[in-house]
């Protein structure tokens, strides 16, 4: 528990199922909470535990000197934000509503208007996990205003991250890893059902899925170098090689009756990067097409043949 000098006064506005997780985690980390919500009867379990209900959302923000918001979308939170706007200079403001990077800075800079530190913020990890030692959360704004607040936040997660002073970086890093886990997510389910096609349970299947998954981290890290590096060495295990393998997998799929409208386009990234000369290169290769960078590449391409 933090000592009296750590026991920051917080409000947590929004009471869906992330909101009374952070509310939990604050009041097990000893600060005074208050909390709100639009809808009634979300509240009696943490008024139990010791938080203090506040009958509007101006109420609990002028209860505290770190507010949190996290509702359903953000619309929802810019309708809460301008009725209390004239009552929270001089707070922290922390929206942890899950939105767009474009969004994100669009309310930075409402908050910049009216003199209100504002950090944005996104919780990487499912709701039973907030406030334990494995959560992550991101943040992305005034280094000032998290400084002032870091202990209070680390409440939420042991795994906090100010990634910078650009109020859309949480979001950026949230959408991109979700990007990653929904692409996965996908490619797992599909496999379940390729196998299955073939009378293979998925739980058959699933012990040998550690073959893989234990050389993502590893590979991931390399990937990125060679991103960044803007180099695709594929000497291992080059571009031609690999489309071909997804085309095994898609022709099976495919005459098995398999919907592939996630897998096709794969294939067609590949084709198209290995039509681009890059068939000897690493898979790294694809992100050009996938960042639309295909004419720009095919030029410098013949560029270099000249």
């Amino acid at each position: 528990m933090a000592n009296d000098l750590e026991k920051t006064p917080v409000a947590v506005l929004g009471l869906g199922a992330m909101g009374q997780a952070l509310a939990t985690a604050f009041l097990k980390a000893g600060h005074p909470t208050t909390i709100w919500n639009r809808s009634p009867g979300k509240d009696d379990e943490l008024i139990a535990r010791g938080a203090v209900r506040a009958t509007g959302a101006a109420e609990a923000v002028r209860a505290a000197e770190l507010v949190v918001i996290c509702v359903v979308d953000h619309h929802a939170a810019t309708a809460v934000l301008d009725s209390v706007a004239e009552d929270l200079p001089g707070r922290v403001l922390v929206n942890l509503t899950s939105d767009t990077p474009e969004r994100a800075r669009k309310t930075g800079a409402w908050a910049q208007e009216h003199g209100i530190d504002y950090l944005d913020g996104s919780i990487m990890v499912p709701v039973d996990l907030v406030g334990r030692p494995p959560a992550l959360i991101f943040y992305s704004g005034p280094r000032t205003a998290y400084d002032r607040h870091e202990t209070a936040l680390k409440a939420l997660g042991g795994k906090p991250a100010h990634l910078g002073e650009d109020q859309g970086l949480a979001a950026v890093y949230d959408l991109a890893l979700l990007d990653y886990f929904y692409g996965s997510i996908s490619g797992l389910l599909h496999a379940y059902a390729l196998a299955g096609a073939d009378g293979v349970r998925a739980a058959d299947l699933a012990p040998y899925l550690d073959t893989i998954t234990a050389f993502m981290p590893s590979l991931a890290a390399e990937a990125a170098q060679h991103v960044d590096a803007g180099s695709h060495p594929g000497e291992a295990a080059n571009l031609g090689m690999m489309a071909s393998g997804v085309g095994h997998i898609l022709e099976w799929a495919e005459h098995r009756g398999l919907d592939v409208s996630t897998l096709r386009p794969i294939k067609e990234v590949y084709d198209r990067t290995v039509a681009l000369g890059h068939a000897a290169e690493s898979w790294t290769s694809t992100i050009e097409v996938v960042r639309g960078n295909a004419d720009s590449a095919r030029g410098d391409r013949a560029g270099q043949t000249l």
